[in-house]
């Protein structure tokens, strides 16, 4: 009996520290249930941490190769973003290098600027407007518009009696019903509100000849829809002007410039007489003065063929159709090549510029049945097709020429970080035989050095397009940068 009563105890024992020991594994259980998702992150962190002290930041900001940290790593909010992430993989993050996060905010500022130019120039960045560099705006033909012009020779105060067709008598005007239209996308026609509020608190130069004058006068029409600028120009010299429009903190200004280079007359009183071209000398009155301009175009073309004599450090090296037999008579390509180079190189000398220059290329006259001085004019009514007329002669030697120093000026100017840019205007024009004054830019019988002018623009007429071209050029320029 006493053996049995001791083996019931031992029994009941055991089956109490079984129980027990239940008890407490599901206590544990429980109490594991409950904590471990409170203090998963610590306990995650602990399990996750790198083997290796990461940089401080001030180092991690110098960082040059990709640094793997766990993504619980207290730097981990402001230096680092996720990686590409396979579905089996543990996260990964990664330490982003300087350039690339530079990169990054570029990138970020420049769609910000996007947005901004869109926003203020109405554009989607579509079908060529709105900044889409992807189009060749300069490969295309001349299409009807029956909403042009969009100004008058009587709604406009900036045309001079010279372009002023429509005073003159000029009896058709079909002339003024064609837009330009790229091959691959549209070209929106400058809206002046949107041009003004694009270029608030810019500046914007002309540089070069009477044709850039006939560009400039071109634009101040196109705006007059909307806005009159002052004249706020500190010369009386017509060649030197500047108009400003307060509203939008926006001026224009004209430099003239007809060779580009330092120049000087051998006969004061007679402009006929010819020039002198220092052709490795700037032309100050407007290399030092382009600094400050947002936005620079700048031209050169009709001038380089009248009489001139060429000279470099002082000294005569040729001459175009002077009498002189014992100076070696040089084409006009000579003279432009040089003056383009020098024009390029005092750019490229600018150290503060920060603006953006536009080379509107050479454009041709129209001249037929002779030459300017002999019987020469131009009555067509109409545009060529791009199939219907060749630039050819010397027309294309000059527009060779420019394309070639252009092409050296812009790869320098890289180098400096200046931005040079062309607006080939040269195939847009040069179907545009019909958009001259010819003998409708004076009354009849009137003495005038030109009597048939195939070289300046009606106004209004084709030359209103170049500003189209301005507007959507600025547009991708800013978008870009």
């Amino acid at each position: 009996m006493k053996v049995h009563a001791i083996n019931e105890g031992k029994i009941q024992l055991s089956t109490r520290r079984k129980t027990s020991s239940k008890i407490a594994h599901l206590v544990a259980l429980a109490l594991i249930v409950t904590i471990i998702p409170i203090y998963y992150p610590y306990i995650h962190y602990i399990l996750d941490k790198p083997t290796a002290i990461p940089p401080p930041i001030d180092n991690l900001l110098n960082v040059q190769t990709t640094t793997t940290l766990s993504r619980h790593h207290p730097i981990y909010r402001s230096h680092i973003i996720p990686t590409t992430q396979k579905a089996d993989d543990d996260p990964k993050l990664v330490v982003v290098p300087p350039e690339k996060k530079e990169h990054r905010k570029r990138g970020r500022r420049k769609r910000g600027r996007r947005e901004a130019v869109l926003k203020r120039t109405g554009g989607d960045g579509d079908g060529g407007g709105g900044g889409n560099k992807s189009c060749d705006l300069f490969s295309g033909e001349w299409v009807e518009n029956p909403e042009g012009p969009y100004y008058t020779n009587t709604t406009c105060w900036a045309i001079q009696e010279h372009q002023n067709c429509m005073k003159f008598g000029r009896p058709d005007q079909d002339f003024l019903k064609w837009r330009w239209k790229p091959n691959d996308c549209e070209l929106p026609v400058l809206d002046p509100l949107q041009f003004l509020e694009m270029m608030r608190g810019k500046s914007l130069a002309f540089v070069g000849d009477s044709v850039a004058r006939n560009h400039m006068q071109s634009l101040l029409c196109l705006l007059s829809r909307v806005a009159y600028p002052n004249d706020v120009s500190t010369s009386s010299d017509q060649n030197f002007r500047r108009w400003e429009y307060p509203d939008y903190n926006f001026n224009i200004s004209i430099f003239w410039s007809p060779y580009l280079v330092n120049t000087d007359r051998t006969d004061r009183n007679d402009i006929t007489k010819p020039f002198k071209l220092y052709l490795d000398e700037f032309d100050e009155s407007w290399t030092s003065e382009i600094e400050q301009f947002d936005y620079v175009i700048i031209s050169a073309g009709q001038w380089f063929f009248r009489p001139t004599m060429f000279y470099s450090n002082r000294f005569i090296i040729g001459c175009l159709y002077c009498p002189e037999s014992s100076i070696r008579h040089r084409p006009s390509t000579f003279s432009y090549r040089r003056a383009w180079r020098t024009a390029f190189r005092a750019i490229n000398s600018l150290k503060n510029f920060k603006g953006i220059v536009f080379l509107r290329s050479f454009v041709p006259s129209h001249f037929e049945g002779g030459h300017w001085d002999k019987g020469g004019d131009c009555v067509r009514t109409k545009p060529f097709k791009s199939n219907e007329s060749v630039m050819e002669d010397y027309s294309l030697e000059m527009y060779k020429t420019q394309l070639q120093e252009y092409k050296i000026g812009e790869r320098e100017g890289r180098k400096n970080g200046i931005k040079i840019t062309i607006m080939d205007m040269t195939q847009v024009m040069q179907l545009r035989p019909d958009g001259h004054p010819s003998k409708y830019g004076h009354w009849p019988l009137q003495n005038v050095t030109m009597a048939n002018d195939c070289v300046h623009w009606c106004l209004p007429g084709p030359i209103d397009a170049w500003n189209d071209f301005l507007m959507e050029l600025i547009k991708r320029e800013e978008i870009g940068r």
